[in-house]
């Protein structure tokens, strides 16, 4: 294998996938060689052709920044020498690229996996109760009844969970509406075969008006207890878990087609092989899925400037692209209600793996969306409809998207990463590492190692693999590393003030 990788013929810079001392020299492709001005780290980007003061760098085929000196040839390009080119708020045109959006063609054979139908229809892959308080005042209570109906239910459940957050109370207007259909997202997600719903009594967020959120429900899949009119909570709470415990005993694995299932796109901790190899694999698998019928969601919206027009222009129809434009620009005014640069980004940690500026890690970004057509935008907390690959607005925080992402309906998170992290979501939360070192070093951490791109192995083998382990995974034949080290947790995205 080489020791760097270029992704386009139109791209002035190469990746380095090893580390690089200056004065080293680089046989290019083209039989010339370049000597570094510079050392370069592993993922980090080297200059094989002059680049004049103020004139686009590209990588993936497109500029990822303007330079800001006139760079010669084995430059380390980064950011002591390289700018985004992004500024304001844009208008777009709907230039569809029809040829280039085409998802990868359905097998006469749909595979199947082993999951749960639930009684409106819907189609799980676990099978746990979920404790969802209004309310963060009752944390710990929800706490103390999740872990007691674990050891109430043993092995006849896969798990109850309860998901802390600190809202509910002192929220106004949007604010507490955002809140409530964010839970009332995951109260009807098909992985909980129950739920209870606990109150305190007195905050914002009643349950009266929390059941609107929820809309029409089984009362016996989710039950409500308000802990203020309850004379032992604990005990209280723990009936009603059994009765939870009971009903979710009455649903059994059959099988399910793939069409039915739903994956969450993200990505975070992300290093300059992020776009090389783990992020171009989601993207694979999503393209696979939406092929076989199935629904994939991507977010992190402010990760899309600079790659927006790719997805605008893989719009469905002229609707979906308006849909888009409103997305991308709806975020950027936020922003600057805010007083905040739009494209202050990437991360300390996206800096040192090698990610320059936001059109680079934008570009990065989108590729786990595959080539597919975008069938669907959901505003925030809502719940995915439409089969295909729908835009999610939603932050690029990893917690607050990897939390949209399961209450739109996503039953796996697939989350690829580069600098790795432990986290995981209310659903399994697959970590897919970019590199063979980090697998090898947070075995605890990832679940898949896409570094193996860069080892041999091609697209298409790790596509296979990587689709059987979901497959596997959705079946209950396997668990990620976030429900094994019992790392499940929320965050709810907030704008608006506090009381």
């Amino acid at each position: 294998m080489s020791d760097w990788i270029r992704l386009s013929p139109k791209d002035q810079v190469i990746i380095a996938l090893r580390p690089y001392e200056a004065g080293e020299s680089v046989a290019l492709e083209n039989g010339e060689t370049v000597a570094l001005l510079d050392a370069v780290p592993k993922g980090h980007k080297i200059l094989t052709a002059p680049v004049e003061q103020g004139a686009d760098v590209f990588k993936f085929g497109y500029s990822i920044g303007k330079a800001k000196e006139d760079l010669k040839p084995g430059a380390w390009v980064h950011t002591h020498n390289l700018s985004t080119g992004l500024s304001g708020i844009l208008d777009y045109e709907y230039e569809p690229t029809a040829a280039e959006a085409k998802a990868a063609a359905a097998s006469s054979e749909v595979p199947f996996f082993q999951g749960y139908y639930r009684e409106n229809g819907d189609v799980g892959i676990r099978n746990e109760i979920w404790i969802i308080n209004t309310v963060g005042c009752i944390n710990k209570t929800c706490e103390i009844l999740a872990n007691r109906g674990k050891a109430l239910a043993g092995d006849r459940l896969d798990g109850v969970h309860h998901f802390a957050h600190p809202f509910g109370c002192s929220q106004l207007g949007d604010d507490l509406r955002h809140t409530q259909k964010l839970l009332a997202s995951l109260v009807n997600h098909p992985n909980a075969a129950g739920v209870l719903v606990v109150g305190l009594g007195c905050e914002n967020n009643q349950i009266d008006s929390f059941k609107e959120a929820i809309g029409e429900f089984d009362p016996r899949r989710v039950k409500f207890m308000k802990s203020q009119e309850e004379d032992d909570e604990l005990e209280r709470g723990l009936e009603l878990i059994e009765e939870l415990i009971k009903y979710a005993g009455t649903f059994k694995r059959e099988p399910v087609p793939v069409s039915k299932l739903r994956i969450g796109l993200k990505c975070g901790g992300s290093d300059g092989l992020s776009g090389i190899t783990a992020n171009p694999l989601v993207g694979s698998i999503s393209d696979r899925l939406i092929g076989y019928g199935g629904t994939a969601v991507l977010t992190e919206v402010p990760e899309m400037f600079g790659a927006e027009t790719i997805l605008m222009n893989r719009a469905e129809n002229e609707e979906v692209f308006g849909q888009i434009v409103s997305l991308i620009n709806d975020f950027k005014r936020y922003f600057l209600r805010h007083d905040q640069e739009i494209y202050e980004n990437p991360s300390p940690g996206n800096k040192a793996g090698g990610i320059t500026t936001l059109e680079e890690k934008s570009l990065g970004c989108t590729q786990k969306g595959g080539h597919a057509i975008v069938t669907g935008v959901l505003p925030y907390g809502e719940r995915v409809s439409k089969p295909g690959l729908n835009l999610l607005e939603a932050p690029g925080n990893d917690l607050v998207s990897v939390t949209a992402l399961s209450a739109s309906g996503a039953h796996i998170v697939l989350f690829t990463t580069g600098r790795g992290t432990p986290f995981g979501g209310p659903v399994p939360t697959v970590k897919l590492s970019t590199n063979s070192e980090l697998a090898a070093r947070k075995k605890n951490w990832i679940d898949y190692n896409a570094g193996q791109l860069l080892e041999g192995k091609t697209m298409g083998e790790l596509t296979d693999e990587l689709w059987a382990y979901l497959i596997g995974l959705a079946s209950g034949d396997n668990r990620t590393h976030n429900e094994t080290n019992g790392f499940r947790e929320i965050a709810i995205f907030k704008d608006g003030v506090i009381l």
